[in-house]
């Protein structure tokens, strides 16, 4: 009995051991710390005694994790077969370029706080994506695209997220056999835009989601009526019949039932011989007849009217949408030949609904996200402040920003302007703005405002200051920050000094973290210089003064910046305490990089002088950066700005 409890004991944690194991190589292992550096809980768990499997596999189910992966390093991990991270706290979005991990067979992430709009990527070169299990339910996914990528898939649950249209590329899915997309809030006709619901698929779930349409007596003797509670306005029985009971015809035949009994009297009434009485009721048939078939085409006018209006509305009522002309076309200055229409537009973007959104108004308009044709990934931007200027105008101010082109600035790839609204695409950026990167919110995240319950909330400041110190995280790394302040002092720059063909700048007018975009190789890119583009909103220094408050973030990590905080701020640098507000979690490598630091807050210092004239140029300030952190190390880099703060 004693022999039996110790092998069952030891196969029990051998099990167990297993599915929270990492059987990956010491070169994956690295990449996978780096993937977990800003995830709290995280322990990289040791290999197994013996892999069955030569691949990479990474089981960390129900771990109390929370945090923000870096899911680009675990894409490195080549090997990577399986990944179970399902039952933690995990937030953010999950880029596009991570599904390409070329041996990637399993996946399960479901029962986390992962959100925004899910894309998978096709590689432009080699085989497609191998993956054949995917489990994301239990999350916050607002829209899917690019599902054609998986063609291999054979399981896929979607299920209890916030999905309002069918996966694009869903369709594409011929050797799914388990398919999961219940508690979603999903519209359409079903089963439109669906894999076939033949021999392979055995499992299908779409209930409570708001479907239109027929379901086949065959679809639903095959997944029983359950797979279909509350899925919307469905009908069932097979199209054939379901249309016979209100087909026109029907209602023509009882028609002529009646006409016929109508007949009858009539005849009656000529046998009777009553002459008067005959024309009499012949002209209140016709009459009624009349009345009934103008009274039908009515209704089934305000019907087909209701309907077409209940197609093209968008899910939150946004009126202009509707009023717009649909076959506006889409100018894309790099692709002239491209035709693509404001239709094409609304049905990219779930007709401008929240699921696509990916900002609220305010100075700029309201932001969506856009798949094109193509796998053309872009951002549309509704310009509130232009929805008064005159076409010819706006059409003039959109060309002219299209020349605008530097490394560090977003660039406009086209317009439409399909009646008031005029709208600018721009490139999409994987990453998210600053504000998201730097603040840790989980980019694209529609709902932020239930997370203030979370446990890292709940805790004091101290703790927080505490984790905030040992988190080892991407965004802590000095010379990335460093970079990203410079790159958008070289974008404001160049707006300031002109481009060819004029000598007038342009002014930004609204230097925001949330105006600041990232790439995957997080090199910053300024947005939102449209508004200023007729050279009359703001001042240059007042683009510094905004900047200087940006700097101070960076550098700081704190958010919310009133006049009382860059006060506060300054009142420390003046004071030479600049080292007491710098963001604890930046991991500086000696004494030299510390002095960097704070040469930045001595530059944010500069850019804030109350006297706009006490302010240097952006082209300065761009000197001043690259003195504080040269290309090649020489020493006394700060120099600059300590004797600049002197005389200010």
């Amino acid at each position: 009995m004693d022999l039996f409890t110790f092998f069952f004991v030891h196969g029990l944690l051998l099990l167990l051991s297993r599915r929270a194991a990492c059987a990956c190589g010491p070169s994956d292992r690295e990449h996978i710390a780096l993937a977990f550096r800003s995830v709290s809980g995280f322990k990289l768990p040791p290999p197994p005694p013996a892999a069955d499997d030569p691949g990479c596999f990474l089981r960390l189910p129900s771990r109390n994790l929370s945090g923000t992966v870096s899911w680009m390093y675990l894409r490195n991990v080549t090997a990577l077969r399986a990944l179970d991270l399902s039952g933690n706290a995990l937030h953010g979005s999950v880029p596009g370029g991570f599904w390409s991990a070329p041996a990637l067979l399993e996946v399960n992430l479901a029962a986390n706080r992962l959100g925004g709009a899910l894309r998978f990527e096709i590689p432009a070169s080699g085989p497609l994506l191998p993956l054949r299990s995917l489990n994301l339910s239990g999350n916050r996914f607002t829209s899917a695209a690019g599902l054609a990528a998986l063609s291999r898939l054979e399981i896929l649950d979607l299920s209890h997220n916030g999905l309002g249209l069918v996966p694009l590329g869903l369709d594409k899915l011929r050797m799914l056999r388990h398919l999961d997309m219940s508690y979603n809030s999903m519209r359409g006709v079903f089963s439109e835009g669906f894999p076939p619901f033949g021999a392979a698929l055995d499992f299908l779930n779409v209930s409570y989601n708001n479907f239109t349409g027929v379901v086949e007596s065959e679809v639903v003797k095959k997944f029983g009526k359950s797979a279909f509670l509350k899925a919307g306005s469905l009908r069932f029985g097979s199209p054939a019949h379901v249309a016979r009971s209100s087909s026109p015809t029907t209602l023509a035949s009882h028609k002529d039932t009646k006409l016929k009994g109508r007949r009858r009297v009539i005849r009656l009434g000529v046998i009777a011989g009553v002459a008067s009485v005959v024309v009499l009721a012949a002209f209140c048939c016709v009459l009624c007849i009349v009345l009934k078939k103008r009274k039908r085409r009515k209704d089934e006018g305000k019907l087909e009217e209701k309907e077409a209006v209940a197609v093209a509305a968008p899910p939150q009522e946004v009126r202009w949408v509707v009023e717009a002309k649909w076959s506006a076309p889409v100018v894309l200055f790099e692709k002239p030949l491209m035709e693509t229409t404001f239709g094409d537009l609304v049905k990219a973007t779930s007709g401008f609904g929240k699921e696509s959104q990916l900002a609220e108004g305010g100075r700029s308009g309201p932001a969506y996200r856009a798949v094109l044709d193509g796998d053309m990934h872009v951002v549309v931007r509704v310009v509130e402040a232009a929805q008064e200027a005159e076409e010819r105008d706006a059409v003039a101010s959109f060309h002219e920003l299209a020349r605008l082109r530097h490394p560090n600035l977003l660039p406009l790839l086209g317009y439409c302007i399909p009646g008031k609204e005029k709208l600018a695409l721009y490139e999409y950026m994987d990453r998210g703005d600053l504000h998201r990167w730097l603040h840790e919110l989980p980019a694209g995240q529609p709902n932020v405002e239930d997370w203030t319950s979370d446990t890292w909330d709940q805790q004091g400041g101290e703790d927080r200051r505490k984790a905030a110190k040992s988190a080892v995280a991407e965004v802590g790394d000095w010379p990335t920050r460093h970079r990203i302040a410079l790159g958008i002092a070289r974008a404001l720059a160049f707006l300031h000094q002109g481009w060819v063909g004029t000598t007038r700048g342009v002014i930004h007018g609204h230097l925001l973290p949330t105006n600041v975009l990232l790439g995957n190789d997080l090199e910053p890119r300024v947005a939102d210089f449209g508004g200023a583009a007729a050279g009359n909103a703001g001042t240059a220094e007042g683009d510094v003064y905004d900047f200087g408050v940006l700097v101070m973030e960076l550098m700081t990590g704190m958010e919310g910046w009133s006049e009382q905080a860059v006060s506060w701020a300054r009142g420390l640098v003046r004071a030479g305490r600049a080292a007491e507000a710098v963001d604890p979690r930046l991991r500086v490598a000696g004494p030299e990089e510390e002095k960097e630091v704070v040469d930045c807050l001595r530059v944010g210092y500069l850019c804030t002088a109350p006297a706009p004239d006490k302010r240097p140029t952006m082209q300065q300030v761009v000197g001043l950066l690259k003195e504080i952190r040269p290309s090649s190390s020489s020493p006394g880099g700060g120099a600059t700005t300590s004797s600049a703060i002197s005389s200010s």
